[in-house]
């Protein structure tokens, strides 16, 4: 069965001072979902379950994201999440530490639903 992404959002996160790449991951991925109430899913009797999410997360190590981690805080849905190089660390030189940040894209599919409804006008 075909998919159709019905949802894209975007956060970030950061993990200021325990130089964290998972926890500023899933910092991102919450401030994404705090984006966004779906309303869809109940309207058209489409069960959660039947959703796939992609996460993909920004940082500049990924190796260090634990995605596993990050796919557990997602509410709904059959989650995926990957790392990939992006976001941003801020080096503190005097302190030797640096600041983390970390971006997030959702994306939501749901089964293609195409000739099962029609919007009224």
């Amino acid at each position: 069965m075909s998919l159709k992404r019905i949802i894209v959002e975007m956060g970030t996160g950061n993990d200021l001072y325990g130089q964290d790449y998972t926890k500023a991951a899933r910092r991102a991925v919450q401030d994404a979902l705090h984006h966004s109430s779906i309303t869809l899913f109940s309207k058209l009797g489409v069960d959660h379950a039947e959703m796939q999410v992609k996460v993909t997360i920004g940082v500049q190590k990924p190796d260090a994201v634990d995605c596993d981690l990050v796919a557990s805080d997602l509410p709904r849905g059959r989650a995926e999440v990957r790392a990939v190089i992006g976001g941003l660390d801020v080096e503190d030189a005097e302190a030797g530490t640096r600041h983390v940040v970390a971006t997030a894209a959702i994306e939501a599919f749901v089964p293609d639903m195409e000739g099962q409804y029609v919007l009224s006008t």
